[in-house]
Order: structure tokens, then sequence, then C-alpha cells
């Protein structure tokens, strides 16, 4: 839970507690003249002691100007990041009346081009950014400048925790591991080897669906085995060539989790190997291309990270900062929804619709 406060003061609740102007407060926060220092001290001391926060959309509306919102997100993998920026567009949308705009920017895949992504388009010039921190070590500089300046940042996708955001929003990707350990070892009962796909495991996400299978298999599913991960880095032609290795090394693999959205490359080096239907296969989120292999029952389950909604609740947690000073809670993860061929029906249905609200909670 988040402990700090919901809401920040603003310039009237300082000037309340003072028992002085409004005005006299405002030209103590911005140094204007006509305030002496031991006044401005008082307003600055009473400001921290409230949570005092610039009201970013009250300013604006007196330079005549709308809050503008940057998104910085990866190309790769498309199936999973465009359904974020569709979220954050649905967002945009439903809320037109507050005066947003949002301009979208995109870098090759997570952890490559971020940085200078962030950089090329001038991120003073923005209210508010919402991006996926792909490469921490990297982004700690200019996040550290984000915050100096008062720029607030909401992450989707992953989490990166040592570094400073206002809030982030991701699937509860220890949980998804969790849940693709303990499907795998109720549908293979016989000892048998199982092993993971994964992006890169210097991104939170990744390395975190890693642990929660690696620690649910060894209590839900101790008569499986697993093979050391193997990192894809996002790279349709690195996951398939990967896969092809796998199978050729491990012939009787009992199991695959590819805890990442690049699956499609994995299930063709399957199909050409000849093992799609013997393995049993766990994949991750949902797009059309994906759908026959479970309707076949080629894939076992996939774990859908909800873009969508982490894309709009993104949006809808800065704006509301922005506008209302509303503080989010700092880690928000929604828990991953569990697609079957049972229930693949509602899930379509979804897509067709692009309607997250009845997955939002």
């Amino acid at each position: 839970m988040n402990d700090e406060p919901s809401t920040f003061a603003g310039i009237k609740e300082i000037a309340r507690a003072l028992g002085i102007s409004i005005g006299t407060v405002d030209r103590a926060l911005h140094a204007r003249p006509g305030v002496s220092k031991t006044t401005r001290e008082r307003v600055l001391k009473m400001a921290d002691k409230l949570n005092y926060r610039p009201n970013v959309a009250a300013r604006n509306l007196k330079l005549n100007r709308r809050i503008r919102v940057g998104v910085f997100l990866p190309e790769e993998i498309a199936l999973f990041f465009d359904r974020i920026r569709d979220g954050i567009r649905a967002g945009r949308d439903a809320g037109a009346g507050i005066g947003v705009d949002v301009v979208f920017h995109s870098y090759p895949r997570l952890g490559e081009g971020e940085l200078e992504a962030i950089e090329t388009a001038d991120w003073q010039k923005f209210d508010g950014i919402i991006m996926a921190p792909g490469n921490p070590a990297l982004l700690g500089p200019i996040l550290g400048k984000l915050e100096a300046k008062s720029i607030p940042v909401v992450f989707v996708a992953t989490d990166a925790a040592r570094l400073p955001r206002l809030a982030s929003i991701t699937s509860d990707e220890t949980v998804s591991g969790g849940i693709a350990a303990d499907l795998l070892g109720r549908i293979v009962s016989s000892p048998a080897q199982v092993a993971t796909i994964t992006g890169d495991l210097h991104i939170q996400g990744h390395a975190e669906k890693l642990r929660g299978f690696a620690a649910s298999l060894a209590t839900l599913a101790p008569h499986l085995s697993l093979l050391p991960a193997i990192e894809s880095h996002e790279l349709p032609a690195d996951a398939y060539r990967a896969a092809l290795d796998l199978f050729r090394m491990h012939p009787d693999l009992g199991g695959l989790y590819i805890s990442t959205a690049n699956s499609l490359p994995v299930l063709r080096a399957m199909e050409e190997s000849g093992c799609l239907g013997k393995v049993q296969v766990i994949t991750t989120d949902l797009f059309p291309e994906l759908l026959p292999f479970i309707e076949d029952g080629k894939v076992l389950a996939s774990l859908y990270q909800r873009p969508f909604a982490q894309g709009k609740t993104a949006f809808e947690m800065l704006t509301r900062y922005l506008t209302a000073q509303v503080v989010p809670k700092k880690l928000t993860r929604l828990t991953p929804h569990i697609v079957l061929r049972s229930n693949l029906s509602m899930f379509i249905e979804l897509l067709q619709s692009d309607d997250s609200s009845a997955l939002l909670n």
C-alpha cells in the first residue's frame, strides 16, 4: 500500500494556514517582488509541511496552452505495445475535455534506444511522461533530471523500482510465472524437464516472471526440473533459433513457458521440429495470430497481461495527478487473466471491441 497522502495542498491551503492572501503566497512561491524575506521563508516552510505541488492544469490555463504528455514505447513487440498505445488513446479520448495532448514516440525495442528517444524529443516540453523502462542503468540520470523539473513519470509494462517515478502499472509478473508453473505441474504428471523462453532478464518484469515460475515449480511441481532460461531479447529471429536449438537438444521436453509476447517464432520452430502439440506450452498475452494455436489445443493457455488496461490506467493516473494532484499508488499490479480454449470466446470479443473496462478490476 502507498502511505503517501492522496492529495497535495494548493496555494489556497497555504494562504489559509498562514492567514495571508493568496496573492502573497503566489508571489512568495515564485520569487516575485513585493514579499519580505521572512514572509517568503514562512510560505516555503508551510508549502513543504503541506506537501504543496503546483497545479499544472491551472498554470497551463493561465498560459493558454494544453497539458502535454509524452509517451515513449518500443516498436517491438508490436503485438503487445500497440495495445498499450490503444489504451492510452482510449484514455485520452474519454477525457478529451480536460485539454491534454498526447505525443507518441517509438524506439526499436525495450532497452534499446529509449534514452535517445527521450533526449531527441526535447523532454522538457512535456508536463508528464508515460514510458516502459527497459534499461534502468542508462535511464537513471535522465529520470533524475525529470524529477528535478517536477515532470512526473508513469511506468507501464514493467517496473524499475530504483528509478524515480510517480507510479508504475504492470501485470503481476510474479503471479504470472507462478500460474504458468502451476498449470504445467498439473498437466505434465510424469517427471520431465521444462524450459522458459523470456525476453531480457535485465528487465525487471521478465526477471520477476522467471522467479515466480521457478519458485512455484519447486514447491507445486517438484517432479519437473527447470532448464536454464533462454533469453530472446525480444528479437523474433533470436527466439526462433533458440527454440530450434532447444528442441534439438531436448527432444523429450515436457513443457515450455514463453514469458514474453514474442511467442510466434517459437511456435513456428516447434511446428518445424515436429513437437507442436506434443509439448505442453504456455504463452503470454493474446493477439489474433495466437488464437488458432489455443483453439486447436496446441497452446495449453496464455497469460494475458492486459496491455490495453495498462495503457488506459497509466494515462488516467498521470492526468489525474497533473489536473487535480491526486497521487496514485506507487505500484499497481493487474491480475493476469488465464486464457484457455474454454473461455477463449470471451477474450476474442474483448479484442474485437477494444473495450477492456470489464477486465480493469
